[in-house]
This record gives structure tokens, sequence and C-alpha cells, in this order.
């Protein structure tokens, strides 16, 4: 099974905010937007960093999705 953060970037573009101001205000790492990026998985404290500073829930920026 697969995670896709489509729903994160669909959100940041809603909000009028860049990856860098996501990056910021949650206090990630670049690391983590990289792996973010990718799609590729991230740490239960990284969704909520993010969820927290959006002020959404996990079904907001992320979708898990079949593998083929």
């Amino acid at each position: 099974m697969a995670v896709s953060y489509k729903k994160l970037w669909h959100l940041l573009l809603d909000k009028n905010m860049k990856k860098k101001d996501l990056q910021e205000i949650a206090g990630l790492t670049q690391y983590a937007m990289l792996k973010l990026g990718r799609n590729e998985d991230v740490s239960t404290e990284i969704i909520g960093k993010i969820c927290q500073a959006l002020n959404c829930s996990t079904e907001d920026i992320m979708e898990f999705q079949q593998n083929d």
C-alpha cells in the first residue's frame, strides 16, 4: 500500500501557501519536505505537525492507495 500527499499540495494551494511556508510554520526539515514530495513514508510526528499547523486532520492531507 502506498501513500499519496496530493491532498496536502491541493490544501496548500487553497490556502495560498508554498511548501516553504509549510516547512516554516510546521517546523519541518528540508529532508521531511523532500520525502513528502516523493510520497515516501514519514513519521506520525511529522504528520501531526502538519495537521496542527494547517488545523486539519490526516484525511485532509493524505490517502492510501493500493499497489497494483
